[in-house]
């Protein structure tokens, strides 16, 4: 039976259930005309949520369920930011929702469903925990991506996403019970990811272990969207709806960070030696990859999508440092990539339109020549997102490369150096495509005359370059996470 201590400890989670079920049942009474009261209530309960993940931060770890969920200094970081981001696709979304008939409860729902499943995973304290966020946050996403049934792409993406995020799914839970049964082998059985840390001193299966732990790293890779299981990503973010590529791109990368943290240096530490050289090379491929194909992509969510694959690659030169310091690092990285996509995904929400899905680079031909504000809001998240200084992104691109020199893997940080330099190409040429070339004949522009999402999106893209400035509290706090 739960505690009261357990109870309290999951507090904003419970909230969050609560308060989705409710938004579910006013959404069945209320009319059409209606709907925007839905909206902000659905901010407002972020909001407080972000309140009390906030305000209840314990100043010294805290667990429940028998240590199957943690509250600590790494999961109170991600939270915020999870929710945060969320916060951001809710308001940049409202007049992408309105024009295509989408305004409906259950994207506001299922959306706060999928936060929950983020909260649960990065808590996580068992390998059951793990599982459970997982499914509630991947489940609620693959409905999400198919909401607009009306249309082709989204359905063909939803059915990708999941085909290929069931076989994973199905590799990962594979690898933990081997995991479970290696742990077993010459001592107790166990589920729980501190007690696994040191399975390797007592186990009689080492290889039986080692497996497992292969097939652990495939799952977290598919939901980092690092190469080679990437294969989803340029589909699922060209076929979504905007709104949910967004949320894709942003919390769900902050979701898994926390499971790869939670598995990796919580449950498999006394084996960082074999998981740190897998790491290395998924980085490789995964910087290769994501920048090479990304140079001949003509559509900006693909192009966006290949650049993920590359992000992913930089965080994982953090993880593959297996200390404090790259730790630390990798959580900067997540939490900066998390706000750079949202401002990118921000500007083609802006743009978009009903009838025109801003989707393709030629889209933004001339748009300085239109909407010198927009375009100037677009070049900060550009140059944030190809590691340009002072913005926000040189920063944390310089302290995952610092995280792998530090761990002796001076090679891994030469290769991210070189493919964050062939990055700037096309990152530059959207910002060509700006400034220097004219608008197609014809073209016509008419930005969302919704004044919270320009606000929203200024704030989102100047603070880019405001914590390019100021980022040593949020670094400071990072690493505060990982002391001890």
């Amino acid at each position: 039976m739960p505690t009261m201590n357990d109870i309290l400890i999951l507090l904003p989670e419970f909230y969050l259930v609560a308060a989705a079920c409710l938004l579910l049942l006013l959404d069945a009474f209320m009319k059409p005309e209606q709907r925007p009261v839905l909206h902000w209530l659905a901010i407002a309960v972020l909001a407080v949520a972000m309140y009390m993940v906030i305000g209840a931060a314990p100043p010294v770890p805290l667990s429940a369920f028998h240590g199957m969920f943690l509250r600590d200094g790494v999961a109170t970081i991600l939270k915020v930011f999870a929710l945060l981001t969320t916060i951001l696709v809710f308001v940049y979304s409202r007049p992408y929702l309105r024009d295509r008939k989408l305004f409906i409860g259950e994207f506001y729902t299922l959306m706060i469903f999928a936060v929950i499943g983020v909260m649960l995973l990065v808590s996580a304290g068992s390998l059951v925990t793990v599982y459970l966020g997982l499914e509630l946050l991947s489940l609620s996403s693959y409905a999400l991506v198919a909401l607009n049934r009306d249309a082709p792409l989204p359905s063909e993406a939803a059915m990708k996403y999941f085909v290929l995020g069931a076989l994973a799914s199905g590799m990962l839970l594979y690898g933990m019970s081997m995991v479970y049964g290696a742990s077993g082998m010459g001592g107790q059985a166990t589920l729980d990811l501190a007690q696994l840390q040191h399975v390797m001193g007592y186990t009689k299966a080492p290889t039986l272990l080692l497996f497992g732990l292969v097939f652990m790293v495939v799952g977290i890779s598919f939901k980092l969207g690092v190469a080679p299981f990437h294969m989803w990503i340029p589909d699922v973010y060209q076929g979504a709806p905007t709104p949910i590529t967004t949320f894709i791109a942003s919390a769900s990368k902050l979701a898994a960070f926390g499971m790869a943290y939670r598995l990796l240096a919580g449950g498999m530490a006394d084996v960082a030696h074999q998981w740190q050289l897998m790491l290395a090379v998924l980085a490789v491929l995964s910087l290769a990859i994501g920048n090479l194909v990304a140079i001949v992509q003509t559509n900006l969510k693909r192009m966006l999508a290949y650049s993920t694959i590359s992000h992913m690659g930089y965080l994982l030169l953090g993880l593959a440092a297996a200390g404090p310091e790259g730790y630390s690092a990798a959580m900067f990285y997540a939490i900066s990539y998390a706000l750079m996509s949202t401002a990118s995904f921000g500007v083609i929400l802006a743009l978009a339109r009903a009838g025109f899905e801003c989707e393709e680079i030629d889209d933004l031909r001339g748009l300085n020549q239109r909407s010198p504000w927009l375009a100037f809001l677009m070049l900060l998240v550009m140059v944030s997102l190809a590691g340009v200084p002072p913005m926000f992104g040189f920063f944390a691109k310089l302290l995952v490369l610092q995280a792998a020199i530090h761990a002796g893997m001076m090679w891994l940080a030469i290769v991210g150096a070189v493919f964050a330099i062939i990055g700037l190409y096309y990152y530059l040429r959207v910002v060509k495509v700006m400034y220097f070339d004219k608008p197609a004949e014809g073209s016509e522009l008419r930005l969302q005359s919704d004044g919270s999402v320009r606000m929203v999106l200024s704030l989102n893209a100047l603070g880019l370059l405001a914590l390019g400035f100021y980022w040593g509290p949020l670094i400071a706090w990072c690493r505060s996470a990982f002391a001890g």
